[in-house]
């Protein structure tokens, strides 16, 4: 059987009846070779280049965004601080107050830097505590990066 007859019976099955792509795949493959072995021409192969692959974005580094404890500020005071600036529920504000009167510090949320430092500043302009007649201003936070 000619090359082109092959070749059309190639394109048939590829569009038509894919199980017997491969089989008419080797006949084709099979029959360019002989008939490059016939003639004395060399052929060139086509140059198979890889494709253009989007480079890979590298993620942000990550930052903590720390509150600090204090005398002056009251439990419901850190409960509604959580709840108005970061959307936790009261449970999860009251284990953040838990940790900041535990260890001294806890860590509010983890993301990048531009958010910590925005989460960092509505900590701090947050206001004076009014459930403490101690209370002189706003909690202190800061932000440290992610080990």
């Amino acid at each position: 059987m000619c090359l082109v007859c092959l070749s059309y019976r190639l394109w048939v099955a590829r569009r038509w009846s894919y199980p017997h792509y491969f089989r008419i795949a080797n006949r084709v493959q099979n029959a360019r070779q002989t008939k490059m072995s016939e003639s004395s021409a060399a052929v060139a192969e086509p140059i198979v280049r890889p494709q253009n692959t989007p480079p890979k974005q590298k993620k942000q580094p990550r930052y903590h965004v720390v509150l600090w404890d204090d005398p002056e500020h009251t439990w419901e005071y850190v409960i509604e601080m959580m709840q108005n600036l970061f959307y936790l529920s009261p449970t999860q504000g009251r284990k953040i107050a838990d940790e900041v009167d535990r260890t001294g510090r806890a860590i509010c949320m983890t993301t990048t830097m531009e958010h910590a430092e925005l989460k960092r500043d509505q900590i701090r302009a947050f206001g004076v505590d009014a459930h403490s007649k101690k209370s002189t201003g706003s909690m202190s936070a800061s932000i440290e990066p992610e080990l």
